[in-house]
């Protein structure tokens, strides 16, 4: 029977009720039943609706089945409460589900909150072997698991370990408020069940809409009981044999109010065949990361359903649990700093967009970041200070790739000369590339990924010259101070957004920008003299551009401002905060040309 399920996004969704342990649970099924089935299972105090965008996404690819919890949405609640949500029933409900929806076939089980508290038990029990044939887990870890976290750090402590309980007791604040008698239910019936939906919006930048459903006060008075009933049991005695007999995905927001990332270090020993992947987000990213979701849910259901390996943490590329099949975008890729950051978040398993001006250059840095990791790879010919060039590779990235979760606006130039010598022309030829590229990327994808609600990151290359004045830069130094004060005042803008920005800043590195920078005020004998001898200056300096792209990818995952690189470039970064003066001294003198 097709109905109107919870939320406009499930419209189309078929609807059943499977009877298991006096209780009728409410059940959801999406897309082909043909195809492998993928069950979401909810947390608290959520319904099954918590899924409605990553079921949506999810649904032409696979059979999406979802359904409320026991005492949540439109499932029946036990009686008494009190008993009646352990983790031995709540396998019982999940037993029956599948055994309904799938049962012929092992199904991929994802769980958020305590939706993958229950799915931990579901695959360390013995029942369930050979039924489940994934697990992705978010923001919810074994009670088994982290009973042996706490003992292993009680019965040996050291500062680091006392620190972790007590940062993860201090996260658990609302566990000893759910304990409490009474309390909860009058507060979640009264002004708290009344407020929730703003406090999500505000706090954890959930958008507004159909979500929370109308029956969450009642399902956050039910579900109290799933703290009641299990916690301080399975803490006390957790299980000695609660391995996991599945491959497992560990998805983890990095800014997660509610659990530490401390609590998963040990996880290898108990689900050996574990890929991690790390978020920029809160707890609630089933509402506010759908797409990314989606995505690596995809790519696991998938890997696991073709039975191909599941991948061991230790053996992914640096940084591929956080930007493993995110979409990035690099301008100025068909060379030095733009080609080794291409090549950096290939490694790292990013899906890459490499934009040139130079169409073969651009191409080939596509084909190279595909050998080396990229699941798929784009090579695009685009001149960053055309603004309608721009925007027609804008249009046709989000149309054919996808909306950007990182864009890295790096091309540029360079141009040497005094002031007095430096035309208009020359002017405009540095500030269209150097600053107005970066506004054009800014822009065009940075609105696409506001628009996109789901966060992202911004990499703007500035230069050690943006704070560094020199008599010999007076265009360039003025094109990179103009893109480094534009990334701080768009991050300023844009971190209420989840899009964070960074101004990189090179000193001295050995790339190409050196043989084709132009020198003003000197005939075409002398320019070239002075390229090759800067060229061979910067040669024996000698510093890679992969150490720009190593700090690029740290820069994005620590979310940092403003990264100084080289040893030089942090040098005077110091001085112009602390001795000016000084700097300003320095920039007098004659460079060695």
């Amino acid at each position: 029977m097709t109905t109107g399920v919870g939320t406009e996004k499930m419209r189309d969704a078929r609807e059943r009720w499977v009877r298991t342990g006096g209780v009728e649970l409410c059940v959801a099924e999406l897309g082909d039943p043909e195809r492998p089935t993928v069950v979401l299972v909810h947390g608290y105090p959520d319904s099954k609706e918590v899924w409605s965008e990553v079921a949506e996404r999810l649904a032409p690819r696979f059979h999406v089945v979802l359904y409320d919890v026991r005492g949540h949405g439109r499932s029946t609640a036990p009686r008494p409460l009190r008993g009646g949500f352990t983790l031995e029933k709540l396998t019982d409900d999940f037993v029956a589900v599948i055994d309904a929806v799938s049962p012929d076939r092992p199904v991929h089980v994802v769980g958020h909150d305590w939706g993958s508290v229950q799915s931990w038990e579901f695959v360390t029990v013995q029942r369930t072997e050979g039924r489940i044939a994934s697990f992705t887990s978010m923001s919810g870890p074994s009670l088994d698991h982290f009973g042996h976290w706490i003992k292993k750090r009680m019965s040996r402590p050291t500062p680091r370990r006392v620190g972790q309980l007590l940062g993860q007791g201090a996260k658990s604040w609302y566990v000893y408020m759910l304990h409490t008698p009474v309390l909860p239910e009058l507060a979640w019936r009264g002004p708290l069940g009344k407020r929730w939906p703003r406090i999500l919006e505000r706090v954890e930048k959930v958008p507004a809409g159909d979500y929370p459903t109308p029956s969450l006060p009642q399902d956050a008075a039910h579900g109290a009981w799933l703290y009641r009933d299990n916690i301080r049991a399975r803490l006390r005695r957790p299980r000695a044999d609660a391995y996991v007999h599945a491959p497992v995905q560990l998805i983890t927001p990095s800014d997660d109010v509610f659990l530490s990332e401390r609590l998963y270090d040990d996880l290898e020993l108990w689900a050996p065949r574990l890929t991690r992947r790390t978020l920029p987000a809160k707890h609630w990213v089933p509402r506010t990361r759908p797409d990314q979701l989606a995505a690596w849910i995809s790519e696991f259901v998938t890997s696991n359903e073709d039975g191909m390996p599941a991948k061991d943490s230790r053996a992914m590329g640096k940084h591929a649990d956080r930007f493993g099949g995110q979409l990035v975008l690099v301008t100025g890729a068909g060379s030095g700093i733009g080609r080794a950051t291409a090549f950096a978040f290939a490694e790292a398993g990013a899906r890459v967009v490499a934009v040139d001006r130079d169409a073969e250059s651009a191409a080939r840095t596509a084909e190279m970041s595909h050998l080396i990791g990229a699941p798929e790879a784009w090579g695009e010919a685009v001149d960053v200070s055309d603004e309608q060039a721009m925007e027609k590779l804008a249009e046709k990235v989000a149309r054919e790739y996808g909306v950007v979760d990182v864009l890295v606006n790096n091309a540029g130039i360079g141009l040497s000369g005094s002031f007095l010598d430096t035309s208009t022309e020359d002017w405009r030829k540095v500030l269209d590339v150097n600053l107005w590229g970066v506004i054009h990327g800014c822009r065009l994808f940075g609105k696409q990924m506001a628009e996109r609600g789901q966060g992202g990151h911004i990499v703007n290359t500035a230069s050690a010259a943006a704070y560094q004045p020199s008599k010999a830069l007076p265009a360039y130094s003025t094109s990179k101070a103009g893109v480094l004060m534009l990334s701080e005042c768009l991050r300023a803008e844009l971190a209420g957004q989840g899009i964070g920005v960074s101004a990189i800043c090179p000193g001295f590195v050995n790339t190409n920008i050196t043989a084709t920078a132009r020198f003003v005020g000197v005939d075409t004998v002398e320019e070239k003299r002075r390229q090759k001898r800067t060229s061979r200056l910067y040669g024996l300096r000698n510093y890679p551009p992969e150490k720009v792209a190593d700090a690029i990818l740290r820069a994005v995952v620590r979310n940092q401002a403003v990264v100084p690189v080289t040893p030089e470039a942090r040098v005077a970064h110091l001085m112009s905060r602390f001795t000016p003066k000084a700097l300003r001294a320095m920039a007098r003198l004659e460079p060695p040309l």
